[in-house]
Parts: C-alpha cells; structure tokens; sequence
C-alpha cells in the first residue's frame, strides 16, 4: 500500500520539488536536484514502512525542504561560494518558494524552459514530461511511441544543452511567447493522451496522468502571460474527454467502444465546463488543431444515442483537421467514420492511403480498421485475416481481449453462413 501511495504522490510531486529546487539553485545543478527528489522518495519508502505520516505531501514537502540545506551544504563545500541559510534570510525565501503560488510559478518556469527553441524539438517533449511531471523513462518511450534507449539520449542531451548555461528559468514573454506556448500544449497534449489511452501493457486507462495534464493546462490558463483561446480549447478537449473516462470500461475490465457505453455514465459537470471552455476558446476566429478536435469530442457527447451521432459533421472537422495537421492518425480515423456513415467506398479510399507502419506502434488500429472494413462489406474471412494480424501487434491486454472477443464474434458468424 506505502509503494502505491509512494508511487503516486511522486507521480504528483516530483515535478513540484525539482521545479522549486531549480528555481533556487539554477538549471546548472539540475542532475543534483534530481538525484535528490529521488532520494527524498527512496527516504519516504523506508520510513514508511514503520509508520505512514498522517500528511504524507506535509512530510515529502519538509523532506525536500531538508534536502535544499544538504544540497546548500554540498555545494557550499565545493565551492564556498554558497551562503549558510540558517543563519540568513535565504532560509526565509526557500520557505516561501514552497508556498502553492510559488511552487505553480517554478512549474510554469521549467514548463517553459523544457520547451526552448536551443533544444530539439523531440529533447524538448521527453525533458518535459521528465522534468515536469515526473515520467519514467519507460512512460516517456511509451507515450511517445520510441525506444527507451531514444529518450535516455534525448534526456542526455537536454541536460547537456541546459548546462551550457544560455538558457535562462523564465517564462518567455513577447514573440518568443507563442512559439514556445505551442510546444508546452504539445507536451500536455500528450500526457493526457497517455492517461485517456494508455500504451502500458495492463491499463487502458491512466487517470491520474489526465488530471496531470488538465492542472499543468489549468496553470497555464490562470497565468495573464500564457492564457489564450488555443489553451482553452486544449483544456476543453481534456474536460470533454475526461468526462468519458468512467464509461470507458466496464465492471469486468472490458473496453466498450462508444457503441456500448452507458451515457449515463458520463460526467455531464465535466462537459458543462468544456462548454464553458470552448466559448472562450472560440472568441478568437482563428482556430487550432485542439479547436478542431475539441468540436469532434462535442459532437460524440451532443449525441443522445449513439445512433444519433452526426457522422457527417465529424468528417468536415476531422477534414478541417487533417488539412491543418496531415497525419496518418486522422486518415484513419475519417475512414473509421466512414464506416459508421455506411459510405464504404469512401472509406476504402481512407484505407488505401495508408501502411500498417505509418501507424508506428498504433498499427493493430490499421489492422483493425481494415477488418471492420471487410466485415461491413460482407467479407468476413478478410475481415478475420487482419483482426489476426491486429491480435499480433497489440501491446495492451485490454485491448488485446477487444480484439479477441471481436474475433469468437466474427467466427461465430461465418460458422452460422456455413451451417
């Protein structure tokens, strides 16, 4: 029970001590500071152990606070350059940079300093989602579709940068501002991503890495500097989304498609505050890729029934969509939305655009597609043909026992045609 706690206020905190920490002691002495929040947490699991604190973040916040002096104490050591905070008002100003609006504002600043245009643009997202909100190497891999070793050497070689001493802890402002804003949505973007459907093994659904993302965007959205129409959509997006999150799964584990959910179950407060979020998002006439995407969740949640989905209104803002951002996903998912329409053609035209690896990891959807495909237009030996090769390159288990239920469905067909 201490390691499941342990883990997640680590998922929710380390980014907070790292962010605070470097704020008083400089992006120079990053891998110090990181080194020590982990220690903090490996201290946290031992003590634990005996005793868990009534006020588990009190004490992580107090650990951090001790390790400030000992990281102070280090380097003061090496380089006698270092007041003694315990004998000045340093001491005063560690205390008040672990105030909320202070720790809000360090996380702000090492959003922004993740995002520099100095780093590559693919260093950028795995610093990030290190940094900031305390990823694994094997969660940044995960949710960025590449291999661990990819992401130890981009991490590698952010911090390298970092240390070169040209990047400064700050919040842009001006037109560096917009620039470096569109990566920081990106990163969110993609740590909710992970949380709304996971590529871990075990779990479909990560719920606390979408309140992660929606806080960082809630930061975003509180601060006058960063606050605009692109991050109200982006925040839109999530609160229509996350509003789906507990209809996703059934009580025995299973995936239910938007077809079998309990509408019920979707948490209206959540889509109120989209609705909310997207007013403001549309004040500005010129849109974005999360202003598109924000009105396709809409248009799923508008519907009362699933049979009262309006399919031809998805497919214009998947098209507005996939003419400001042409990516392989959104071929897919319009042919997808062919399908639902019964415009078969169209959707083999969709299909025929695409190869099982322009979807990288994601390809068991090709796959999978492509078998609903065949099986609309009456096909069902194709259609079992690539629901098998989709069964061979799904990774989690969730969707893998989808898939497997999909195929007892489809054989169980042809077997009634035969019989």
């Amino acid at each position: 029970m201490e390691n499941k706690l342990i883990d997640h206020l680590f998922r929710y905190h380390s980014g907070k001590m790292v962010s605070v920490l470097t704020r008083i002691f400089g992006l120079s002495h990053l891998e110090t500071i990181e080194d020590a929040v982990q220690d903090t947490f490996i201290k946290a699991s031992v003590a634990w152990r005996q005793q868990q604190p009534e006020n588990p973040e009190a004490w992580l916040t107090k650990a951090a606070k001790n390790r400030v002096l000992d990281i102070f104490r280090k380097l003061k050591a090496e380089k006698n350059l270092l007041p003694n905070l315990q004998q000045s008002r340093d001491f005063i100003a560690v205390n008040e940079l672990f105030l909320d609006a202070e720790i809000e504002d360090a996380q702000l600043r090492m959003i922004f300093t993740a995002c520099h245009p100095d780093l590559d643009p693919r260093d950028r997202i795995s610093f990030a989602l290190k940094t900031v909100s305390g990823f694994s190497i094997k969660e940044i891999a995960s949710a960025l579709l590449t291999k661990e070793e990819t992401v130890k050497k981009r991490l590698f070689r952010a911090r390298k940068t970092i240390q070169k001493g040209t990047i400064q802890f700050h919040i842009p402002q001006g037109k560096a501002l917009p620039q470096r804003l569109e990566s920081v949505m990106e990163v969110l973007y993609l740590i909710f991503n992970e949380g709304f459907h996971s590529n871990t093994q075990e779990q479909l659904i990560r719920k606390e890495l979408c309140g992660e993302a929606m806080r960082l965007c809630q930061m975003l959205l509180k601060n006058e500097l960063t606050r605009s129409s692109v991050v109200y959509a982006l925040f839109a997006l999530m609160c229509f989304h996350s509003a789906r999150l507990e209809a996703k799964i059934n009580s025995s584990n299973e995936i239910l498609d938007l077809k079998q959910q309990d509408r019920s179950l979707w948490h209206f407060p959540l889509v109120q505050l989209g609705n909310t979020m997207m007013n403001k998002a549309v004040l500005d006439p010129e849109y974005s890729c999360y202003h598109y995407e924000a009105a396709i969740a809409a248009e799923h949640l508008r519907a009362e029934h699933f049979d009262d989905t309006n399919w031809t209104k998805i497919l214009y803002w998947y098209e507005c969509l996939y003419a400001m951002q042409p990516i392989p996903i959104h071929i897919l998912t319009m042919a997808v939305v062919c399908l639902q329409s019964l415009d078969f053609d169209k959707a083999k035209h969709y299909l025929e655009q695409l190869e099982a690896s322009d979807l990288e990891q994601r390809s068991y959807l090709y796959y999978g597609t492509l078998s609903d495909y065949y099986y609309a237009t009456k096909n069902i030996e194709k259609a079992i043909e690539y629901l098998d090769l989709a069964l061979q390159t799904v990774t989690n288990s969730l969707e893998k026992e989808h898939l497997q239920r999909k195929r007892i469905t489809l054989t169980n067909s042809t077997l009634k045609r035969k019989s």
